[in-house]
């Protein structure tokens, strides 16, 4: 037979054991915070190449999405494409996605999404400065911003309208990284993709998975 004070030690010894294991916050039991990439802006992030790229660029494997705005950008877009053009009409971009990593930090990537005018869009002046890819009708890529353009031809009374996708990577990447604008453009041409097959568009040239190079 146990004495009391053996007994209520006893039990404070198995009360730290269940603590421990189980609770006090922070415990190994809980789920995960974030969303893994396939979960995140609709999806459009779920094959493996681009989530791939997407974890590498945020440098980890969840995230936090509550900035996106998927459905407000694509109805613009559908605005856009029913509504006439007046020369001097300029769309504003809107958000398309917002990420950050679940475990905090300075970093944080964001799709924009918007129509434009006729091309060419890659200036003379510019395109030393990045990276050309075979993707839509004209990609491209710093270490820090990514672009894709990719014409959608929607049903009438819709007319055609060129998307323009880009993308914001995190500040800071050395302009040599010529990994994070292959990285960049992966992104910006699945989040085209996505916006893509959302609007219905047809014949949009847009690369699978990961965008070549363009021949020069």
């Amino acid at each position: 037979m146990w004495s009391a004070p053996a007994r209520i030690g006893a039990a404070v010894v198995v009360a730290a054991v269940l603590t421990s294991c189980g609770g006090g916050g922070g415990g190994g039991t809980g789920e995960p915070e974030g969303r893994a990439a396939a979960e995140v802006c609709g999806g459009f992030a779920g094959d493996a190449a681009t989530a791939a790229a997407l974890q590498a660029v945020l440098g980890g494997e969840r995230f936090e999405d509550d900035t996106s705005r998927a459905e407000r950008a694509l109805g613009r877009l559908r605005d856009d494409a029913a509504a006439p053009w007046a020369d001097s009409y300029r769309p504003q971009p809107v958000k398309y996605c917002g990420l950050a990593p679940a475990e905090g930090g300075p970093k944080d990537l964001r799709i924009e999404v918007g129509a434009v005018g006729k091309g060419p869009y890659l200036g003379p002046s510019l395109a030393p400065s990045v990276t050309s890819y075979a993707s839509g009708i004209e990609a491209f890529s710093s270490s820090g911003v990514g672009h894709v353009y990719f014409s959608c031809r929607l049903k009438a009374p819709a007319h055609e309208i060129v998307v323009e996708t880009t993308v914001r990577g995190p500040a800071g990447v050395p302009d040599t990284d010529l990994e994070q604008r292959t990285r960049l453009i992966t992104v910006a041409n699945a989040a085209a993709r996505d916006v893509a097959a959302a609007l219905g568009c047809a014949d949009t040239g847009l690369a699978d998975g990961v965008p070549g190079k363009a021949r020069t």
